[in-house]
């Protein structure tokens, strides 16, 4: 592919590896943020210690605070900010934004409130004249790891599978591998859902369990993400890939993980306005229970296990006490959530 401009809009952990992968393909990158302290770091020591303390970046990634600007001709913009203030910031690309471009985003989140997924949001805020297919780029990935250029493999979902495919082609390289989707609901559900179990996975953990309940949270969350997303849209297929059990995988048993490092001083008995104060970064799997939690009684799905962190989280609910309700549910069959899918019920 020939050099592209592309506009990273949030210089975050995520954007800014992102932001690597692109420069590392010949493309000129332009990081846009809204603090001018971390942009003139971007720009003149090329490092961004906020994120990565021990990492220098091109000194082609140049970054922005002014958002015309770095809009400017571009031929594609990537959304990485946090689901809270998409919307904003989808709207002020709309005001600025003069020629159609390929929008993508790399944010893994559902808007409280509306209930709605990113792709929706720039969808109603970016007019249809001015961008392509929104494209979801998402998967098992650690902004730590493919800062350090580890192998790392995502997806590109789009309902146009040549956006998808020009994405692919946008990111892909010797150690970054794209495969495309078209199941942008089964991306996003995964993406976000899987945000809620890590919580729940981390605060086993700082309660002291070991691989056993590691395990179980995973298989069975993934049986509430699917029975979700499937009731949402989605390809239950979609949750067999990377974009769904491999980045439940990745979030639900690392330390890089924040939704994971949240849950964990959960169990240790750590408050939660404590945690988000210390995290200094967005905990996506907090606001997410709740959107979840209220989306699987709206929908009518059996979620338990999201039941659970929502009550632990929101009803202040004993986390002890809770996981002993939770382990004498009565008995159900491990595929009645395939049954249900296939509408055999």
């Amino acid at each position: 592919m020939t050099q592209k401009k592309i506009a990273v809009l949030g210089p975050g952990s995520w954007g800014t590896a992102l932001s690597q992968v692109l420069n590392d393909n010949g493309h000129e990158v332009r990081i846009w943020g809204n603090v001018p302290e971390q942009i003139t770091e971007i720009n003149e020591k090329h490092t961004n210690t906020r994120y990565f303390s021990d990492v220098v970046l091109d000194d082609k990634i140049t970054g922005y605070d002014n958002l015309s600007t770095a809009l400017a001709d571009v031929d594609a913009i990537l959304f990485v900010v946090p689901t809270k203030v998409t919307r904003l910031v989808a709207k002020q690309v709309a005001d600025v934004l003069d020629h159609k471009v390929v929008v993508m985003h790399a944010s893994k989140g559902l808007e409280q409130g509306t209930h709605e997924r990113i792709s929706t949001i720039l969808e109603e805020e970016i007019p249809a004249d001015l961008r392509s297919e929104v494209v979801v780029v998402s998967g098992p990935s650690h902004a730590e790891e493919t800062i350090v250029r580890d192998l790392t493999l995502i997806t590109a979902a789009s309902k146009n599978l040549e956006d998808a495919k020009y994405v692919q082609e946008l990111f892909s390289n010797d150690y970054f591998r794209l495969y495309t989707n078209d199941d942008v609901i089964g991306v996003e559900t995964a993406a976000a859902l899987k945000n809620v179990i890590a919580v729940g996975a981390g605060a086993l953990h700082g309660l002291g369990f070991g691989d056993n309940a590691k395990a179980a949270i995973i298989t069975r969350g993934l049986a509430e993400i699917t029975r979700l997303g499937v009731a949402m849209g989605a390809n239950p297929m979609t949750y067999i890939g990377l974009s769904g059990v491999g980045d439940l995988i990745v979030t639900g048993t690392s330390v890089h993980s924040r939704n994971w490092r949240a849950g964990d001083a959960l169990g240790r008995g750590e408050k939660l306005a404590d945690i988000e104060a210390n995290m200094g970064m967005v905990i996506e799997g907090v606001s997410t229970t709740k959107v979840a939690h209220e989306l699987a009684e709206m929908l009518s799905v059996d979620m338990p296990i999201v039941d659970t962190i929502y009550n632990v989280i929101y009803q202040d609910a004993d986390i002890r006490e809770s996981i002993i309700k939770l382990m004498r549910r009565e008995g159900r069959p491990e595929n009645e959530y395939i049954i249900e899918i296939k509408g055999l019920n």
